[in-house]
């Protein structure tokens, strides 16, 4: 899932509940986690997976991703996905 905080920064991260992980980071269950004093939070994106090392790499992918690759994802704008890739290549290692 990617989320959108009210500073204007994305925060990526892997779930099995969506609607419950979202929701904790919502209401500022979590503490310590950086979503904790930049609520409210907007969900931009979910993909599912069956596998988490697939979720779990897809996760480090995206987090490795320029704020315009996440941007794009977000808009369902895979052809300017595909054209940011090959100028911008990912720096996550995942």
């Amino acid at each position: 899932m990617v989320s959108l905080s009210n500073h204007g920064s994305y925060y990526t991260g892997v779930t099995n509940d969506v609607e419950r992980r979202f929701y904790e980071h919502q209401e500022g269950l979590i503490e310590g986690c950086y979503t904790h004093d930049k609520r409210p939070l907007k969900l931009m994106h979910v993909e599912e997976f069956t596998d988490i090392i697939e979720a779990i790499s897809r996760e480090k992918q995206i987090k490795g991703w320029s704020r315009r690759k996440k941007e794009a994802i977000i808009a369902g704008d895979y052809e300017e996905l595909v054209k940011l890739s090959k100028s911008h290549p990912s720096t996550s290692s995942g």
